[in-house]
């Protein structure tokens, strides 16, 4: 298992332990064991043929037969199972009701057939308001069951489908031009299109099934699943366009997150050159020199956010890239100490992944830089969602010119305020539109008396006497903390911060260093 990364991730989740262990038990101890799974689609396509065998040999179903030997029957129920699972996926439903397998052609006694013996693929569930509810026993086999059923709509035609899938008449009628039984243009359009749908998804519901379905051009699921995925003869060709069209989309508006699934759909096709070229930048000496597509950014920022080994440091002006590359490394930050974001126009998807980071179990930041950001105060809001978490570790946080309102440092300020005990340095310079009433709410921070903040730099913020005013009775009421407080650029006079002044000769505060001129 650990020979395949994309397995060895998903043996965390108990259910895709349980699919494994049913497929080696099955190859290890018959005489069907062949060559074992690489890809999850692989590992799918197996388990679906396992659980099939198992209904014929409980219900005694004609001579014993090896599992690749799906009988009509078989396929016809299957097919509907995966219509269910397409129609009901995209709509975002996970159970269904009587009528909603009435209307995919199925009946009660078909279902209790697979729900009896192949629980593993569909079961019964408890009664809702006096109806049976119905279900897959997990998400991910509605997923691949989808995908099954999308893949042979295309390969058979149904033009209707595809055509309501895709959203576009356009398109089909390019799929499907001057198109014979050996066309080999058409399956590399169709999965293209189809990964910008999933992409263009905001909860990303499509992203296994089109894994899946990348999955399934596969020679080897071809030959398990014969019969079921229609006529399939894909040239070498067309697979090659598919590989190259993953590997030159591009994703933008789309969360670095779901941008990683495009090197997922590379995996799931058995295209490893990829995650390789990532494994030979991660051993070379000189990184800095060496230039990185888009799609190399998504399995790097992957491999390393699933790396054991935490970093130290994650500084995106590192990598020598694009700026949409740097923008697809930022889901790396989960895994780092010490984050430098800078100069890489982070969007609201962006701020969503950092504030994912301070506030996963464990949070490993400490150390945050998102400094030259111009940034919105729905950016910022998302920001301080994370901040705010009992389980954020940050000590330092710089947010130099990033254009921030009085509005932002509200949000700052509340957020810092429910969870104060361990940022210490607060980085908040060039922000001309802060002014007097930006630090108003600030200083609601340091009133706090949680608040541990050792060091605040607020140059060129636009500030006044007010400014200086109001930080020098929140420090009264809070004296114990604050050792460094610059004020650079604000053009402040003497009698400014002269109740600062008076605070810094004071042995009862601790307030070591005040520039301001």
């Amino acid at each position: 298992m650990k020979t395949s990364r994309s397995l060895h991730i998903m043996c965390s989740i108990p259910v895709f332990c349980w699919i494994t262990a049913t497929v080696l038990e099955h190859m290890l101890t018959t005489e069907q064991r062949g060559e074992l799974p690489k890809t999850l689609t692989d590992m799918y396509s197996h388990f679906l043929l396992v659980q099939t065998k198992r209904k014929k040999n409980k219900y005694h179903e004609g001579r014993e037969t090896s599992p690749q030997e799906l009988t009509e029957a078989d396929r016809e129920v299957l097919l509907k199972l995966g219509r269910l699972a397409f129609e009901h996926l995209e709509k975002g439903n996970i159970m269904f009701y009587q009528e909603d397998l009435e209307q995919c052609g199925l009946d009660v006694t078909e279902a209790s057939v697979y729900s009896g013996v192949c629980t593993e693929i569909f079961k019964r569930e408890c009664v809702i308001f006096q109806k049976p509810v119905y279900c897959f026993v997990h998400l991910s086999i509605q997923e691949f069951l989808a995908a099954v059923y999308m893949f042979h709509c295309h390969t058979t035609r149904k033009t209707e489908v595809l055509k309501m899938f895709l959203k576009s008449e356009s398109l089909i009628r390019r799929i499907f031009s001057f198109f014979d039984d050996k066309d080999p243009q058409s399956l590399d359009v169709f999965l293209s299109r189809a990964m910008k749908k999933s992409l263009q998804s905001k909860n990303g519901h499509l992203d296994l099934f089109v894994r899946f379905l990348h999955g399934l051009c596969l020679e080897s699921n071809q030959r398990l699943l014969v019969g079921l995925l229609g006529q399939t003869e894909i040239s070498p060709e067309t697979i090659q366009r598919v590989i190259n069209n993953l590997k030159e989309m591009n994703s933008d508006e789309v969360s670095p997150d779901r941008s990683i699934n495009i090197f997922h759909c590379l995996m799931e096709m058995n295209d490893l050159s990829v995650h390789q070229e990532i494994q030979e930048f991660l051993k070379s000496e000189n990184r800095s020199e060496k230039e990185l597509s888009e799609i190399q950014c998504s399995a790097l920022a992957f491999m390393l956010q699933m790396s054991e080994e935490v970093l130290d440091e994650f500084d995106l002006q590192k990598y020598k890239t694009s700026e949409r590359g740097r923008q697809r490394l930022i889901p790396a930050v989960r895994n780092c100490r010490n984050a430098g974001l800078t100069w890489c126009r982070l969007s609201e998807s962006h701020c969503e992944i950092v504030a994912s980071a301070l506030k996963s179990n464990p949070s490993h930041l400490t150390e945050l830089d998102m400094s030259w950001n111009n940034q919105q105060d729905s950016v910022i809001k998302l920001l301080c969602a994370g901040l705010e978490s009992p389980i954020c570790r940050l000590e330092t946080l710089r947010l130099r010119g990033c254009g921030l309102s009085e509005i932002s440092c509200d949000y700052l300020a509340a957020a810092l305020k429910s969870n104060p005990s361990h940022l210490r340095q607060l980085e908040l310079s060039y922000n001309n539109k802060l002014q007097d009433s930006g630090v108003k709410h600030l200083c609601g921070f340091l009133e706090s008396p949680g608040c541990g903040l050792e060091t605040l730099r607020l140059m060129g913020c636009g500030l006044s006497k007010i400014s200086c005013d109001y930080l020098a009775a929140a420090l009264k009421s809070n004296p114990s903390h604050l050792r460094e407080l610059e004020l650079y650029g604000n053009n402040l006079k003497d009698p400014d911060v002269k109740q600062l002044s008076d605070l810094q000769q004071s042995p009862d505060y601790r307030l070591e260093t005040l520039e301001w001129s």
